[in-house]
């Protein structure tokens, strides 16, 4: 039998894992060109920067202004799109590191950083996390709120978030790490509308009642099929956070409280329907106002997440599988 040189041994041993990781939109090209397309008012609105970064070399500064409307639509937003079309039954692991700037806007009303929308009409996206107020938010289908915590300013926030889409409660489930934590133990919930896929949405969307200036950085995102292709075993050093650009805003006083604002819907463009953000508590297609219930502390698992590499004899048997199954593996 003729032995396979080591660089190639190493290659296959490795290559699974490596196989695993589904997109990046990590920024790391120096350009926003990972993505689908932008939904912006001018290019200084999404930025590219090399300070402050989460990890590498870049990240995205998103900045929303009072007025910015790209689209013709609800809201004030300038966000990237990622066209994913999560199907039914797809599970995936999605990492991600956002920074809100020093200033950035206390307002008792509706400020999305990161959803994903479904391709049908109408109503509030099936998953977005937001600011509302002085916290920070996940708010599932049917308005549920399984998870919150209080807003931090001008640090780096790490997402985990573990999902399998499905419209079916007892199918779809969600699990949330929060800088390596775990906040949201297992949940069965519906994650889809039924017949709809789902696509990435990335920036700042906000309602347009907010007239300080806005910015957000974004940084790392990954898409994976396993938990240890988004949360490395060995944690990477803490990075240097940088100097926050404050943008031009007011220094983040709370708005006057706007109880039960709701965003109408939002037409979208290109023929495919961008429905907005709720706030909290409204039923999505009903425009029934509300707020939320914040995640109960007591019903959330908060344990240190934790992943093992294997090495020594169980590569060698990895090896020699991976010696029979080279040929039958369709590498993405």
């Amino acid at each position: 039998m003729r032995l396979l040189p080591l660089w190639l041994a190493a290659l296959l041993v490795s290559g699974p894992a490596m196989a695993d990781i589904v997109w990046k939109g990590d920024f790391e090209t120096g350009d926003r060109s990972q993505y689908s397309t932008a939904q912006m008012v001018s290019a200084d609105r999404l930025q590219v920067v090399t300070s402050p970064v989460a990890e590498g070399q870049y990240a995205l500064k998103a900045t929303v202004k009072q007025g910015d409307d790209p689209i013709d639509s609800s809201g004030n937003r300038n966000e990237l799109v990622y066209q994913g079309k999560e199907a039914v039954g797809s599970e995936y692991y999605y990492r991600w590191k956002v920074m809100f700037a020093a200033d950035f806007p206390s307002a008792r009303t509706w400020q999305v950083f990161t959803q994903w929308h479904h391709d049908g009409c109408c109503g509030s996206p099936p998953v977005e996390f937001f600011v509302y107020g002085e916290e920070i938010r996940l708010t599932m289908t049917d308005s549920v709120t399984p998870w919150s915590m209080p807003l931090t300013r001008g640090v780096w926030h790490e997402f985990v978030f573990h999902v399998k889409w499905s419209s079916d409660p007892s199918v779809g489930f969600i699990e949330l790490w929060h800088n390596r934590e775990k906040v949201l133990a297992k949940r069965n919930l519906a994650t889809l509308y039924a017949g709809s896929k789902v696509y990435l949405k990335l920036g700042l969307y906000r309602s347009d009642t907010i007239s300080q200036t806005g910015v957000v950085y974004h940084d790392g995102f990954i898409q994976a099929t396993k938990l240890e292709d988004v949360l490395p075993s060995t944690p990477a050093p803490t990075p240097d956070a940088g100097t926050p650009d404050a943008g031009t805003g007011d220094a983040g006083s709370p708005s006057t409280p706007d109880a039960g604002v709701s965003s109408p819907e939002d037409p979208g463009t290109g023929g495919e329907a961008t429905p907005p953000v709720t706030t909290p508590g409204d039923n999505p297609g009903t425009g029934t106002p509300g707020v939320g219930t914040p995640t109960d502390p007591g019903s959330v698992e908060a344990t240190q997440y934790g992943c093992t590499a294997s090495g020594g004899p169980l590569a060698v048997m990895a090896l020699i599988t991976l010696l029979g199954l080279v040929g039958l593996r369709r590498w993405r």
